[in-house]
């Protein structure tokens, strides 16, 4: 399933999350939640870019003029990572602070339409978090409802799938999507994965169709068909993966994140590590701007 394990990344994060494959750049771009920062590294080596953000940082992509659309805590905005200008785009639970103060923005990627696909969670595991789709006209559209911990965002090849988890809920969706105008259809429950297998935490899709996610606490990599059938699962030298991603000059090389928190076993807890797969992934999408 994986080969060539290495760290890639030394500097360990509290929360390390959201990589993304900048293939312009041929370089990794990552997440530390909650210092709100992320972070920038070449896939030949040398030295690691910071840019510091104001608020902690779920997740982020990349967009179509060079900028990055961020998943603040509070909020979705646009980043110029050159000048550090931070423009605020769409606040998707402005009642957040008044009526829903445990929650903040969560895993989220770039879909096929061109749109950010955003989740929040609610820290003290109430169903009160949601899926959302953000613009760059600044409409924040609520997709889906009822959620605890939104997570595993993935799309197929042909941008006809979208893969969408409940890290807290311990439930793994297929949905159809049509990438043209970013319209979900069909909803089908594919698999419940939980502690010991490693609940779904972000993942990544491959060009046959499989599904890539971080089995979080389990210390492991799992791989599901479409139909949820796991088919495969690799133990990685950290208790808490959170999410792969693909990338490298062929989109054979798997990144994935990792948390490091007080008494986890392990010097390399934190860091982000490379591994080598026999299948190549789904380039990322960029936000249309």
């Amino acid at each position: 399933m994986i080969s060539d394990l290495e760290v890639f990344s030394h500097t360990p994060s509290r929360v390390g999350e959201s990589p993304v494959w900048d293939a312009d750049r041929m370089r990794l771009l990552w997440a530390d939640i909650p210092t709100g920062q992320i972070r920038a590294k070449g896939v030949d080596g040398g030295e690691e870019t910071v840019w510091q953000l104001p608020e902690p940082v779920g997740s982020f992509g990349l967009t179509s003029d060079g900028r990055l659309v961020v998943g603040l805590a509070s909020g979705v905005a646009l980043f110029d990572t050159a000048t550090g200008r931070l423009d605020r785009l769409a606040e998707p639970e402005p009642e957040q602070a008044e009526h829903l103060p445990s929650n903040r923005l969560n895993d989220g990627k770039v879909g096929p339409d061109g749109a950010f696909w955003i989740g929040s969670m609610h820290k003290v595991g109430s169903g009160g978090a949601a899926l959302w789709r953000v613009t760059a006209d600044g409409r924040a559209e609520k997709k889906v409802s009822g959620l605890t911990t939104s997570n595993g965002l993935a799309f197929s090849a042909d941008g006809r799938t979208m893969f969408h988890a409940d890290s807290g809920q311990c439930w793994l969706d297929r949905w159809e999507f049509d990438p043209a105008t970013g319209h979900i259809g069909k909803r089908t429950r594919i698999a419940e994965p939980d502690d010991s297998v490693g609940r779904s935490d972000g993942a990544a899709a491959d060009v046959n169709g499989r599904y890539w996610s971080a089995g979080v606490r389990a210390g492991r990599l799992n791989l599901f068909e479409a139909d949820g059938k796991l088919v495969g699962s690799a133990d990685v030298p950290v208790r808490r993966p959170t999410m792969p991603c693909f990338g490298g000059h062929d989109m054979k090389t798997l990144f994935f994140t990792s948390i490091r928190r007080p008494g986890d076993a392990g010097p390399d807890c934190g860091k982000v590590f490379r591994c080598r797969t026999d299948v190549a992934g789904v380039p990322v999408s960029r936000f249309r701007v």
